[in-house]
């Protein structure tokens, strides 16, 4: 039975006995954790059924804890916890934080932090690294991400005002500002990631199997691109193009690489640079339309047309968002990044590009995604 609360003297003076299983004396009260009752589901109530279970709060919650999360992660990288464990695990906490030189405390919610949030691995009080640290998280792993943390959200300021950045339309420190500032150190933290989806797109499209072909990269960064194709293609030559502040990247990483003698640097803007029209068999945009804006990738997308013989091919390499904008998280929240810190940029859904690329002439388009989160369209100029 389910009573209204009574004073003591309703209860002394009335008879209310008429009054007991009333449906309006019922108390609502909501549940202390939603998540956890599993009889009031649509399945037993029908729908709408958010009023006899309300929504956990644990999305919420897991958006809160994401600040401290990303600044966890990156105080181990900046610390060499991950460094630490590759060197010393399996261990207890001892050698770890004499190891980084920290009070007991620090160390124990450090590297707990990391277990709670599923980087590394401990069971009875011994700590280790985990496939997941061990392939992504050192600092010599073949695909480490250990630099990429602290500059793959853009200037870190530009979030903090990301509310007048959205009523403005455009942050107050664009990466605009200082272009090679910005991706010089980017393009050095993305140069393992990107090298990996470069070199595996080979078994999708099989440039290596293209003789004496010519390769222009544009907007190379770290030329992770002209790497894998000139590896794995010894008769292939590549026009190397970006600012030249980033060029110096990509000239060093080919010249570690060992195929500087096959690669000519080509400085300046890629919007207004001279390419060499019907020059190229294979034309590589790369990470560089989500600056853009739609007018700006387009004119990339047509540019890349005019630069390609008849039957060469493009690929357009980016985080793409899924046609509805709410099936491919990450795309969508690559696009805000964008939009918190540059001018114009963000994110295009697959209709977009695909579209675009057809107007400009392009064929036979296709998407492929040789590594996780790294999508690729190929399409070809016609013969």
């Amino acid at each position: 039975f389910f009573f209204k609360q009574k004073t003591a003297y309703e209860i002394s003076t009335r008879d209310w006995s008429s009054d007991v299983c009333s449906s309006d004396l019922i108390v609502e009260r909501d549940a202390p954790y939603p998540e956890l009752k599993k009889s009031h589901t649509a399945a037993h109530k029908g729908t709408p059924w958010t009023d006899f279970k309300p929504p956990a709060s644990a999305p919420v919650w897991n958006v809160i804890q994401g600040f401290g999360n990303y600044w966890l992660l990156m105080s181990a990288v900046e610390l060499g916890a991950f460094d630490a464990l590759r060197d010393l695990a399996p261990c207890r906490l001892e050698p770890l934080a004499e190891r980084l030189g920290l009070p007991r405390r620090s160390a124990l919610f450090l590297f707990d932090g990391l277990v709670a949030i599923g980087m590394i691995e401990q069971y009875r009080d011994v700590y280790k690294l985990g496939d997941l640290a061990a392939r992504y998280l050192t600092s010599d792993a073949v695909a480490s991400m250990a630099d990429l943390i602290g500059v793959a959200p853009g200037p870190l300021e530009n979030w903090e005002h990301l509310a007048d950045t959205l009523r403005n339309g455009t942050p107050g420190a664009p990466i605009e500002n200082d272009p090679e500032g910005f991706y010089v150190p980017l393009v050095e933290a993305t140069f393992p990631t990107m090298l990996r989806a470069a070199t595996r797109a080979d078994l999708k499209i099989g440039y290596s199997r293209t003789p004496g072909m010519r390769l222009l990269d544009v907007g190379a960064g770290g030329a992770p691109w002209s790497v894998a194709v000139l590896s794995q293609n010894p008769t292939a030559t590549a026009v190397v193009n970006d600012l030249p502040g980033v060029l110096t990247v990509a000239e060093r990483r080919i010249s570690e690489a060992g195929h500087i003698d096959r690669a000519t640097m080509l400085p300046g803007d890629f919007h207004t640079v001279p390419f060499d029209d019907e020059g190229f068999d294979l034309v590589v945009l790369g990470h560089i339309l989500r600056t853009e804006g739609d007018e700006g990738a387009r004119h990339m997308i047509d540019r890349a047309f005019a630069a390609l013989r008849p039957g060469g091919r493009v690929i357009v390499s980016d985080y793409f968002r899924d046609n509805t904008r709410k099936f491919n998280p990450f795309g969508v929240l690559m696009g805000l990044t964008m939009v918190a810190a540059t001018r114009q940029g963000h994110t295009f859904t697959n209709e977009e590009i695909s579209t675009w690329m057809r107007e400009s002439g392009f064929r036979a388009l296709r998407l492929i995604e040789p590594i996780g989160f790294n999508q690729m369209y190929v399409a070809s100029k016609p013969e």
